[in-house]
């Protein structure tokens, strides 16, 4: 079969040829494209030929899928797949597997480094320091002790509460499905509404669905305590952007972590979080640690050959 990655991995062309050789082992062509690009028009000629797609972040939406006339599979290399037209593919027969579990640990971590740099001043601190300054207005807060909510507790969300509970917080959780072993870690299931009442640091590992679009809009936001902080590294739909950029230029809560956006970046300088106090900003990176994304390489790959041998993994649709 012609196997077409249509986008850059993140990783050296070594490590990628490393990645695809079982598939070659098999039989399979496998061509990879060095250059991203979202023209709708390159996209289809890339993908014509195709019988498996393996994409990262880029979107594939229907206008692309339909001119993609042999695909059976798109082995989708990222955790969510709010990206891709899953309902064309059900409606096509096109499986679509996702690469679940290879950024939990980048993740995990750089809620808490986005959260630190908050509480601690990190960036005003690293300013001060290059232009003269001292500690003076800087003396943070810190993690131990604080109340970590965590709103979602799938593969992600689970790992955020064991790793709040080794800083020595109190961590209390709110998602759809409840699990037994995040009990036994003591962390507590709550409502959604008394865990925004109640935390110090607000932390979402929910995907981009329509039941969570502004999951946390104004009036979830208004209830938070003063001194909280919110964190998202999941979606940038989970948020209203606009209701948390008013919060954190009032003075409602104290200051925010993001990792996402609407869009993936560049931002458009008009966006109302870019220019908030108290908030530290990174650029969807969370997941794009070199052991993830080396990982993710191999789980696509593994996906593609667990469905060719019948017992599909990750499947998605």
């Amino acid at each position: 079969m012609d196997i077409v990655i249509i986008e850059p991995l993140g990783i050296s062309l070594d490590k990628v040829k490393t990645a695809v050789k079982p598939l070659e082992d098999c039989g399979h062509n496998v061509k990879y494209y060095e250059t991203r690009t979202e023209d709708v028009n390159e996209l289809a000629e890339r993908g014509k030929s195709a019988d498996i797609i393996i994409v990262a972040n880029l979107p594939l939406r229907k206008n692309v899928i339909e001119n993609c006339g042999r695909l059976k599979m798109i082995s989708v290399a990222f955790t969510g797949v709010d990206h891709i037209d899953t309902a064309y593919c059900k409606e096509r027969g096109i499986t679509v597997c996702n690469a679940a579990g290879y950024s939990t640990n980048a993740v995990s971590e750089l809620a808490f480094g986005l959260a630190i740099s908050v509480l601690r001043n990190i960036p005003k601190c690293d300013a001060a320091v290059r232009n003269g300054g001292t500690k003076a207005g800087l003396v943070g807060s810190e993690l131990f002790g604080k109340t970590f909510g965590v709103v979602g507790t799938g593969a992600i969300g689970s790992r955020v509460c064991s790793i709040a509970k080794a800083f020595g917080c109190d961590v209390i959780a709110y998602s759809r499905t409840e699990k037994e072993e995040i009990r036994k870690m003591g962390v507590k299931y709550v409502p959604l509404k008394e865990l925004l009442e109640t935390s110090d640091i607000v932390s979402l590992h929910v995907p981009a669905t329509s039941e969570t679009n502004k999951l946390i809009g104004k009036n979830e936001i208004g209830l938070m305590k003063k001194n909280a902080v919110l964190i998202n590294t999941a979606r940038g739909a989970v948020v209203d952007s606009s209701a948390l950029a008013q919060a954190l230029e009032s003075g409602a809560i104290a200051g925010a972590g993001i990792d996402v956006f609407e869009g993936e970046p560049p931002i458009d300088k008009n966006h109302p979080i870019l220019n908030c106090k108290n908030t530290v900003i990174t650029p969807h990176v969370a997941f794009a640690s070199d052991e993830a994304l080396y990982a993710r390489a191999g789980i696509v790959v593994e996906n593609i050959i667990k469905w060719e041998n019948g017992s599909v993994q990750n499947l998605i649709c």
